[in-house]
């Protein structure tokens, strides 16, 4: 290394070395995202979002990014590890994903928003708020995207992704309303709510294309007949619609998510070479 080049590397280390020591002194806050709030309607309440844009959103003015919502997007539920996992796999250096933004739809209450009304007297019993989903799937549609897509810069790709009460609400979102996204994750769902009544429930045909991704763990029997079921349907009934599935022996209703969501996204993209 020459005088020249010895010196210019002293003078930024000495400066980065200083501007870290500024920030630990300042005790600067790490930000990860955004929250913002949207008021609804539909469900005659104020709902919180937490999102996470990609690194040079503001920068890149003219571009558009595709959109990931998240079903238990609470700071304190998904929201965080799931951020963790597009900022990594959207790195140059890895490219599993293209830059996207992140939506965290926090909760107030699951039981009530993810599942439809049931006959069962259990499920009434132990979820007693249950029976809201409809007026939830109106809000995503109707109020939620349209308030996101307004507010930022997105394309046409929208990837949802739900587990377990989630995993059910993306199921009942692709029966019945499958153009309100692309791309559906779906980890674990509770299929069992309402004695599977959802799964005898014929799924409406998507005019265009959707890739599913349905992943389930070393779980309940129930829960892991009932994936396959929901494979074997969304199979049969719409040959257009692309299917994956994968099952995680290691992994628990617990533990799976993370695992599944970063398989799911490098599924969708393996696809999309070939």
């Amino acid at each position: 290394m020459n005088k020249l080049s010895l010196s210019i590397f002293i003078l930024f280390t000495s400066f980065h070395a200083a501007a870290q020591d500024t920030i630990l002194k300042q005790n600067v806050p790490f930000v990860l995202g955004k929250i913002d709030q949207i008021h609804s309607n539909i469900l005659s309440e104020n709902r919180v979002l937490n999102i996470y844009l990609p690194e040079g959103y503001d920068k890149d003015s003219t571009i558009s990014y595709p959109v990931i919502y998240l079903l238990d997007g609470s700071a304190d539920e998904d929201f965080i590890h799931i951020a963790g996992l597009v900022q990594f796999l959207n790195f140059p250096w890895v490219k599993v994903l293209p830059k996207s933004i992140l939506v965290g739809i926090a909760n107030v209450d699951r039981r009530r928003d993810f599942t439809f009304s049931t006959a069962v007297a259990e499920d009434k019993k132990e979820s007693p708020t249950s029976g809201g989903s409809a007026k939830f799937i109106a809000f995503i549609g109707e109020e939620l995207q349209p308030f996101i897509e307004k507010k930022f810069r997105t394309n046409s790709s929208k990837t949802l992704i739900g587990q377990s009460l989630g995993g059910l609400l993306a199921t009942e979102i692709l029966f019945k309303k499958p153009a309100l996204f692309s791309k559906y994750i779906i980890v674990s769902p509770s299929l069992w709510w309402n004695n599977e009544s959802l799964l005898e429930t014929k799924p409406m045909a998507k005019k265009d294309s959707a890739e599913v991704y349905i992943a389930v763990g070393n779980e309940e029997k129930v829960m892991q007949d009932d994936a396959r079921k929901l494979v074997s349907i969304l199979k049969n009934n719409d040959k257009k619609m692309i299917v994956h599935f994968q099952y995680f022996p290691h992994k628990d209703h617990g533990t799976i998510l993370h695992r599944a969501v970063y398989d799911a996204f490098e599924t969708f993209a393996k696809r999309k070479v070939e």
